[in-house]
């Protein structure tokens, strides 16, 4: 197979490169983007840029459509959340609301267009089983019943197995902290509560509050860079936009350097700066960016990295997918349990699944 263009990246950063798209140019963006769960996302970027009109009627259907799909997503996460909201109340707790359902509760613009598979919230751990017992109580079950499954979520995870309301079929994530304990980085989970900022008071969620802006960054690069890049340009985008959108606040660079320095997440600030620098045109501070790699240093097996984050962060879409493509989200599968969990706790979650596959 011949990899095409990635035309979704490029319009996404400069949306007057559609203007002299042919029919078949147009067929392959919307067909990336639809695979990447950007078409919301560039229907807002194209309606902005005033170049909405010139999509052919097809290709507009499909981003009129994608932009509809978005505002019932965000009018549905905000329904989940009162639930959520109404399960939690009597425990009095704090319950901090992460990734998209946060980017739709702050009005930030990189919900604009976004839709979202699942409410994802943090609460203290020492108060997750509280937490878990009041959201089975009003109708949310675990999606994954396994002895094995429920024994690696709750001992080796950094959330609870995902939860799934009877009724509605709404997916929950409850987490404890944002990156598996047993992958050796552990950030300060009491602290990022701590320093969560209320939601607005016109979301009706009382004692709800979303990470502060640094660590809404940072918690979106671990998100990305520990994974398997499943809607790895999503994420990235996700990223370039909240950079974007929070790097004009007066002491926002310094106070995320330092931030991630107190989390121990520089690598993944690294890695999320460098790839939106290179596929969004982000604006990045020189200085910021530097600052942080000569800190850090090269990391190990610099250009197979390169290569591989190169090649998983392109559209997840035939016209972009080669045998290249196919042997790094590969390898990003393998890297991304190697990130979370110790050779031997590896091993032996390799070996359950490959016996339960087997019987």
């Amino acid at each position: 197979m011949t990899r095409g263009e990635e035309l979704v990246s490029g319009v996404l950063r400069a949306p007057s490169d559609a203007a002299d798209f042919d029919m078949a140019e147009w067929s392959s963006l919307i067909g990336q983007a639809r695979n990447a769960d950007l078409l919301g996302q560039l229907r807002y970027v194209l309606a902005s840029a005033g170049m909405l009109e010139i999509a052919p009627g097809p290709a507009r259907r499909h981003l009129d459509i994608a932009w509809q799909l978005s505002r019932r997503h965000s009018e549905a996460v905000l329904w989940e959340l009162k639930h959520i909201q109404h399960a939690l109340a009597p425990l009095e707790v704090r319950v901090v609301v992460l990734k998209g359902a946060a980017y739709c509760l702050r009005g930030a613009r990189a919900a604009y267009g976004r839709v979202f598979n699942d409410v994802d919230i943090l609460v203290p751990a020492a108060r997750l089983a509280e937490c878990e017992d009041a959201l089975i109580s009003r109708g949310w079950v675990p999606e994954l019943t396994h002895a094995y499954d429920q024994h690696y979520y709750r001992e080796w995870m950094h959330e609870l197995p995902p939860l799934q309301h009877k009724d509605r079929a709404t997916v929950l994530d409850v987490h404890h902290t944002i990156l598996p304990p047993v992958s050796g980085v552990v950030p300060d989970a009491q602290a990022l509560i701590e320093h969560a900022w209320p939601v607005p008071e016109s979301a009706g969620l009382p004692g709800f509050y979303a990470l502060a802006p640094e660590d809404m960054v940072l918690h979106s690069a671990c998100h990305l860079f520990f994974n398997e890049f499943h809607k790895g340009l999503r994420d990235l985008y996700d990223l370039h936009v909240l950079f974007e959108e929070l790097g004009g606040q007066d002491g926002f660079w310094s106070r995320l350097n330092e931030r991630a320095r107190e989390c121990d997440l520089a690598r993944p600030l690294i890695d999320a700066m460098q790839q939106c620098e290179r596929v969004f045109g982000t604006r990045i501070p020189a200085g910021c960016l530097s600052a942080l790699i000569e800190e850090q240093g090269s990391p190990r097996f610099g250009r197979i990295r390169r290569w591989m984050l190169r090649e998983v962060l392109r559209p997840d879409h035939p016209s972009c997918s080669d045998a290249a493509v196919k042997r790094a989200r590969w390898l990003a599968y393998v890297r991304s349990h190697w990130l979370r969990m110790p050779l031997h706790l590896l091993a032996y979650h390799l070996v359950c699944k490959a016996v339960r596959r087997s019987g």
